[in-house]
């Protein structure tokens, strides 16, 4: 199920066997970021953690940063781990302008995290 704006997605991709990947597409704003939040609230972190899938995203202000580091803190909390996928070039290079590279895990893309995730066989 999606939770619809005008402008912005957040679409749960839940998985048995990795981690729960939100897409997210659109423009991140104050008045989307709430939408956000309440996915990220409603995700399990797990044992495989949650991935932000960003390579749809357009737009990210402030509003969205708080919701990306609010999200670190519960996964942190919940003792689980949270990567960002997708960022847009211009995205991460507001997110290295505030430090946040050196918080958060960083993929590619979905299927690079997805693959990151899955314990190793010996």
């Amino acid at each position: 199920m999606s939770v619809p704006d005008e402008t912005f997605t957040v679409t749960p991709r839940p998985s048995a066997a990795g981690p729960y990947v939100l897409e997210v597409s659109g423009e991140l704003d104050h008045h989307t970021a709430p939408l956000l939040a309440e996915a990220v609230n409603d995700a399990p972190f797990g044992p495989y953690g949650v991935v932000l899938d960003l390579s749809g995203l357009t737009f990210c202000d402030s509003s969205g940063i708080t919701v990306f580091v609010s999200a670190h803190r519960r996964s942190r909390a919940q003792g689980s781990q949270l990567s960002l996928a997708g960022v847009a070039p211009a995205q991460m290079r507001i997110l290295r302008m505030v430090g946040l590279d050196e918080v958060f895990t960083f993929h590619a893309g979905v299927d690079e995290a997805l693959r990151a995730a899955r314990p190793s066989r010996p």
